[in-house]
């Protein structure tokens, strides 16, 4: 599987869109806005008042979270500009990912919706700055970008994913979609090697982008613990694979679909996030965190207790991110019933009052 082909969330804007199923990365970007807002200050203050800010924002996806911390990156240095009695500057904001990314989403829908805020916002004060966005296609895992040119680079809940699925993987983890406690160590250290690989080429290529002084900002979904199988990161996968073996039971799935398939992610612990960046030594870290937030905060409401409903959230969320992958290998008609058994399962599982956790690290940078 040509991992960067089919790696996108769900476009559009329907029930199983990423946009009406993103509810967590948007609460995520929340938690980690005060990373963010320091990272920007520090950086608009190092600059002296600078003509031009150019900022990027690494594997966009599409929908309501888009334009969130390109919004209020420039409200920040618009506000740091009034306090000091500076004119702002022109903004340039490039939006990254994969080419199958729903690009006419942001465009059509949550691009006017950013200006229209922007405007809103300052006409009140006085000149309104310009903001040109435009959109960068292609991976990460290359240079995106010309050298020298980026000050601000911001990414959330991007860079777990792989650029590729190791070889190892796909011969020894028949029994498995991911990292297992049941899976050889071969396969666990394949994982690591390979987000080892991804992550080095990531900060070298970004090294060359970003301007000596400028700042990045990473949020990656991962683990506190230093055991690569813990629950924190492969939990849910888990019981996706449950769902997938009722089905080849069934004889709805072929045997052998499911022993092909595997997930093209790591989540990494801050130790192993610390140990890269050092390794590479384009960057120093400024601020090295990790964040929890409870499965429920995929929901869409308030629910009384024991309700099940936010586990059902918890299945439309992982659907919005990965069916795209499924689609691919086992073919549409079996999301539907896939997921339908997936999120019965989440139901199940969670039904004793157990509450598990996404965690995030989160990691601030500066070019050295």
């Amino acid at each position: 599987m040509e991992v960067k082909q089919v790696l996108h969330m769900n476009g559009g804007l329907g029930d199983t869109s990423y946009a009406n199923n993103s509810l967590l990365q948007r609460k995520v970007i929340s938690m980690t806005k005060p990373i963010t807002e320091e990272a920007i200050t520090e950086l608009y203050i190092s600059m002296n008042a600078p003509k031009n800010l150019c900022m990027a924002e690494l594997g966009c996806s599409s929908g309501p979270n888009t334009m969130v911390v390109a919004t209020e990156l420039v409200k920040m240095v618009l506000k740091l500009c009034r306090t000091l009695g500076q004119q702002p500057p022109e903004f340039q904001i490039h939006l990254n990912d994969l080419n199958g990314n729903d690009f006419n989403s942001i465009f059509q829908v949550h691009l006017p919706m950013f200006q229209l805020e922007l405007q809103d916002h300052e006409t009140s004060r006085g000149r309104v700055s310009p903001c040109f966005v435009s959109a960068v296609p292609g991976s990460f895992y290359g240079r995106l970008f010309p050298s020298r040119t980026l000050h601000f680079i911001h990414s959330s809940y991007s860079l777990m994913w792989l650029s590729k699925i190791p070889k190892e993987v796909e011969l020894l983890n028949k029994d498995n979609i991911y990292m297992a406690s049941a899976s050889p160590r071969q396969v666990i250290d394949a994982y690591y090697n390979q987000f080892r690989t991804d992550f080095s080429t990531f900060l070298r290529c970004r090294s060359e982008e970003v301007v000596s002084g400028g700042r990045m900002v990473l949020t990656i979904l991962g683990r506190k613990s230093e055991d690569a199988c813990s629950k924190d990161c492969c939990y849910l996968w888990e019981l996706l694979a449950l769902a997938l073996k009722q089905m080849v039971a069934e004889g709805v799935i072929e045997e052998e679909k499911l022993q092909s398939f595997n997930i093209p992610q790591y989540t990494p612990s801050p130790t192993e996030v610390r140990k890269e960046v050092e390794k590479e030594g384009s960057f120093s870290i400024d601020h090295l965190e990790t964040l929890e937030i409870p499965w429920a905060a995929c929901g869409k409401g308030h629910y009384p207790a024991g309700a099940e409903d936010r586990y059902y959230d918890v299945g439309s969320c992982m659907r919005s991110v990965v069916e795209p992958l499924l689609v691919q290998h086992f073919g549409a008609s079996t999301m539907d019933p896939l997921f339908d058994k997936y999120s019965k399962i989440l139901c199940h599982r969670m039904a004793n009052g157990e509450e598990a956790k996404f965690v995030s690290v989160t990691v601030s940078m500066t070019r050295i």
